[in-house]
C-alpha cells in the first residue's frame, strides 16, 4: 500500500503535468498566430484548467491527509508513549543501581569490620600457637638439658670411679710388697680352706 504523502505528491505532479499541456499548446498557438487572439481565446481554458487542478487537489488532500496526519499522531503518541516507558525503565534502573552503590558501600565497610575481626582471631590464634609451640620447646630443651646433666653426672661418676680405682691401685702397688703380698695370698687361701670345712 503507498503512503498517503507519496500519492498527494503524484497527484500534484500529475495535475501540474496536465496544466502544462495546455499551457504548452498555447505557447505553440501563440508562435503562429498573434498575442491577442490566443492570449483571449486560451484565457478561459486556462482558468478551467486552474480550477480542475485546484479542485482535485482540494480533494485529493482532504481526503488522503487527515487519515495520514491521524496515523503520524498515533505514531508520535506511540513513541512518547514508548519514550517514557524506556525514561521510567531507566529511572528505576538508576534507582536499583544507587541502592546497590550504596548497599555496596555498607557490604565493602561489614567486609572491612569481618576482615579485621578475623585478622584479630587468627592473630590470637597464632600468638596462642606460637607460646604453646615455645612452652613445649621449653618442656623439651628442660628435658634434654636434664638428660645431658643425668648423663654427663654418670659420665662423671664413672670418671670418678674409675679414677679412685686407678688412685687406689696406685697406693696399693706402691705400699705392697713381696711378703706383704705373700701374707695376703696365704690368708686368703687359709679363708678358702676354712669356708669348706
Amino acid at each position: 500500500m503507498k503512503h498517503p504523502v507519496q500519492q498527494v505528491i503524484r497527484a500534484t505532479l500529475l495535475a501540474c503535468f496536465l496544466v502544462s499541456l495546455p499551457v504548452a499548446h498555447l505557447h505553440a498557438q501563440e508562435a503562429s498566430s498573434t498575442k491577442e487572439q490566443a492570449g483571449d481565446e486560451n484565457l478561459g481554458w486556462k482558468w478551467a484548467n486552474f480550477g480542475i487542478l485546484a479542485v482535485g487537489l482540494g480533494y485529493l488532500m482532504g481526503k488522503m491527509l487527515p487519515p495520514f496526519f491521524r496515523s503520524r499522531t498515533v505514531e508520535i503518541q506511540r513513541g512518547i508513549a514508548e519514550a517514557q516507558a524506556l525514561k521510567a525503565d531507566a529511572e528505576k534502573r538508576a534507582a536499583q543501581m544507587d541502592a546497590r552503590l550504596a548497599a555496596l558501600g555498607e557490604e565493602i565497610e561489614k567486609f572491612r569490620v569481618q576482615s579485621r575481626a578475623e585478622m584479630e582471631q587468627e592473630g590470637q590464634r597464632i600468638a596462642e600457637e606460637t607460646a604453646r609451640q615455645m612452652a613445649r620447646l621449653q618442656q623439651q630443651i628442660e628435658v634434654e638439658i636434664e638428660t645431658a646433666a643425668k648423663n654427663a653426672r654418670r659420665e662423671l661418676k664413672i670418671f670418678a670411679a674409675k679414677l679412685a680405682l686407678d688412685l687406689a691401685e696406685q697406693r696399693i702397688r706402691t705400699r705392697l710388697d713381696r711378703p706383704t703380698e705373700a701374707g695376703l695370698i696365704e690368708d686368703f687361701v687359709q679363708d678358702l680352706e676354712g669356708s669348706r670345712n
